[in-house]
C-alpha cells in the first residue's frame, strides 16, 4: 500500500535528483528566458506537480526544475527555428530536458546552433522535406486501412517520417507506395497501437439500446446510472453518437426503477449534466433536497426543464407493475427522457422514472432518488473533486470533520470506531485541502489489532472507498501522505 512504499520511493528518487538536478550551461544561461521559466515553475499548480510526481517519478522540487528546463529549451528551439530558416530540421529535448538537440542540414547552421547553446546534429533532410513527405501520405489517407496502419508522423530525432504498421508491414508499405511519398524518407515501424476516439459520459445525454433510447442519469466510477426500465442486465448500449458504449450490469424494475451501465474504454464518466444551452452543470454531491425545493431535469428528448419537489416516497402504479420510493415533481418530461438527471443546484437528486402529461401542456414526473441507487450497487458518484472523493462529501449517512498533520493518522468516527451488525456495503468519501495528498483506509478489528481491509490512495486530496464486508468493528484511517490540514469524511454503513 502507499504508506509502506513511501520510504522506498524516497530512497529511489534522491539519487535520480542528484544526477539530474544541475542544468547544463546551455539551458541555464538564457537570461530573461531563464527568469520567465523560473516564474512559470513557481506558478505550477499543485495538481500539475502531483501528476508529475505520480507519472514521472519526480519529487515536487524536481518537477518545478523540470518545468523550468522544459520552458527554456522550448523557447530556445522556437528561436532557432526562426533564425535557421530552411536549414532547420527539427529540435528536441533529451529525456532529462538538460539538453536541446537541433537537427540542421548545413555545417554553418550547426555552428549557429552551438553558439546559441544547443547541441547540433547534421542530417540529410530539412524539416520542409519531411513535412512534404508527410503531406503526400496525408493526401492518400483514404488508402490506409485503419486496422493495419494506425497512423504516421514526422520523427525529427531520426530525420524521417514514421508509418506505423500493425499485424505485419505489407499493408503499410503498399500505402506508402500508393501515396507517392519519397520512400527514402519513410520508415515503417511495427506497433501494437489501436487508436480509438474517446467520449465523455454526461448526464442528460442520449444513449441507445437496440431500437430504444433513454438518457444518462449521472456518471459514477466506471459508468453511469439510469432508469431500470431502460434495460436489463446484459443489454448493450451505444452512446449519443451510436458508438459502442457499455453494458447494463444490473437493473431493477418494477419495485424499483434503477440500473447502472459499465462503460467501455472509449468513454470517460464526467461529473457533468448537459444543460442543453451549450454548457454543463457540474455535479458536486448528492445532498437530498426538501419537499418544496426547486429542481431541474435534463433529458435527451426535451432538454432542460425545472419545477419543484411536491412529495417523496410515492408509489406509482405503472402498467408493468408498481414502483415505490419515488419523488413527485411538477416538472414535465416525455418519452426518451427516462433515466435522465435531476439536480437541485449542483446536487444530484435522481433519475427520471416516468410521469404523465408532456412539455407542451405540462405534467407530473417522478424520479428515483440517486442515493438509493448508489447504495444498492455500491457505486461512487463522479463529482468535480477529480479524485473520485465527492467534493464536499455530501449525500452520505454521516459526515465528520477533522484535521491531520503530515505523515500522521486521524481516525473516524470521532477518534473511535463503529459496529456493523450485518454484512453489507461500507461507503466513504474523503475531501481534503487542495494541494495535499490525503489517503483513506478502512480498518477492521481482527480480535487483537486493526487491519486495513480497503484503501484509496491516489495523489489527490480526495479519496473514496466502497467495501463489502461482514459484521464486525470498523474505523476509517485518514492518513496525510503529503501536507496537512482539515478534511471532511462522509460515510454510510450497512
Amino acid at each position: 500500500m502507499k504508506r509502506s512504499l513511501a520510504a522506498a520511493a524516497a530512497l529511489i528518487l534522491l539519487p535520480v535528483w542528484a544526477a539530474t538536478a544541475v542544468a547544463s550551461p546551455a539551458l541555464a544561461s538564457a537570461g530573461d528566458t531563464g527568469a520567465r521559466a523560473q516564474k512559470l515553475a513557481e506558478a505550477a499548480s499543485p495538481a500539475m506537480l502531483a501528476a508529475m510526481q505520480r507519472d514521472l517519478g519526480l519529487a515536487a522540487d524536481q518537477a518545478r526544475a523540470r518545468i523550468a528546463r522544459d520552458d527554456k529549451g522550448s523557447h530556445l528551439d522556437a528561436r532557432l527555428r526562426k533564425t535557421l530558416g530552411s536549414a532547420y530540421a527539427g529540435g528536441w529535448l533529451t529525456d532529462d530536458a538538460n539538453t536541446l538537440v537541433v537537427a540542421v542540414t548545413t555545417k554553418a547552421a550547426a555552428g549557429r546552433v552551438k553558439a546559441a547553446g544547443a547541441q547540433a546534429k547534421l542530417v540529410a533532410r530539412s524539416g520542409a522535406e519531411l513535412d512534404a513527405a508527410k503531406a503526400d501520405l496525408d493526401r492518400a489517407a483514404a488508402k490506409a486501412p485503419a486496422a493495419s496502419v494506425p497512423g504516421w508522423y514526422v520523427d525529427v530525432t531520426t530525420n524521417s517520417v514514421v508509418v506505423l504498421a500493425k499485424g505485419g508491414t505489407s499493408a503499410a508499405r503498399t500505402f506508402v507506395r500508393a501515396s507517392g511519398a519519397d520512400a527514402s524518407a519513410v520508415r515503417v515501424v511495427s506497433t501494437t497501437e489501436s487508436p480509438r476516439t474517446l467520449y465523455d459520459v454526461r448526464g442528460g445525454d442520449a444513449f441507445y439500446m437496440g431500437g430504444g433510447r433513454c438518457s444518462v442519469g449521472f456518471s459514477v466510477s466506471g459508468g453511469f446510472v439510469t432508469a431500470g426500465h431502460c434495460g436489463t442486465a446484459g443489454t448493450s448500449t451505444q452512446g449519443y453518437n451510436q458508438v459502442s458504449q457499455g453494458t447494463f450490469q444490473a437493473s431493477s424494475f418494477p419495485g424499483n426503477d434503477y440500473a447502472w451501465v459499465a462503460t467501455n474504454s472509449n468513454w470517460t464518466p464526467q461529473p457533468w449534466v448537459n444543460n442543453y444551452s451549450g454548457g454543463n452543470v457540474t455535479v458536486t454531491g448528492s445532498s437530498e433536497a426538501a419537499v418544496g425545493a426547486s429542481i431541474c431535469r435534463s433529458g435527451s428528448t426535451t432538454g432542460w426543464h425545472c419545477g419543484s419537489i411536491q412529495a417523496k416516497n410515492q408509489t406509482v402504479n405503472y402498467s408493468q407493475g408498481s414502483v415505490s420510493g419515488l419523488t413527485r415533481t411538477n416538472v414535465c418530461a416525455e418519452p426518451g427522457d427516462s433515466g435522465g438527471s435531476w439536480l437541485s443546484g449542483q446536487q444530484a437528486q435522481g433519475v427520471t422514472s416516468g410521469g404523465s402529461g408532456n412539455c407542451t401542456s405540462g405534467g407530473t414526473t417522478y424520479f428515483q432518488p440517486v442515493n438509493e441507487i448508489l447504495s444498492a450497487y455500491g457505486l461512487t458518484l463522479r463529482t468535480d473533486s477529480g479524485g473520485g472523493g465527492g467534493g464536499s462529501c455530501s449525500g452520505y449517512e454521516s459526515t465528520y470533520n477533522g484535521s491531520v498533520s503530515y505523515h500522521s493518522s486521524s481516525y473516524q468516527p470521532n477518534g473511535s470506531y463503529y459496529y456493523s451488525s450485518s454484512s453489507g456495503t461500507h461507503r466513504a468519501c474523503l475531501h481534503g485541502p487542495s494541494g495535499t495528498d490525503f489517503d483513506l483506509y478502512l480498518q477492521k478489528w481482527n480480535g487483537s489489532s486493526w487491519v486495513d481491509v480497503a484503501g484509496s490512495y491516489s495523489s489527490s486530496s480526495d479519496e473514496s472507498i466502497t467495501y463489502s464486508g461482514t459484521s464486525g468493528y470498523y474505523r476509517y484511517d485518514v492518513y496525510a501522505y503529503s501536507g496537512s490540514g482539515s478534511y471532511t469524511l462522509g460515510m454510510t454503513t450497512p
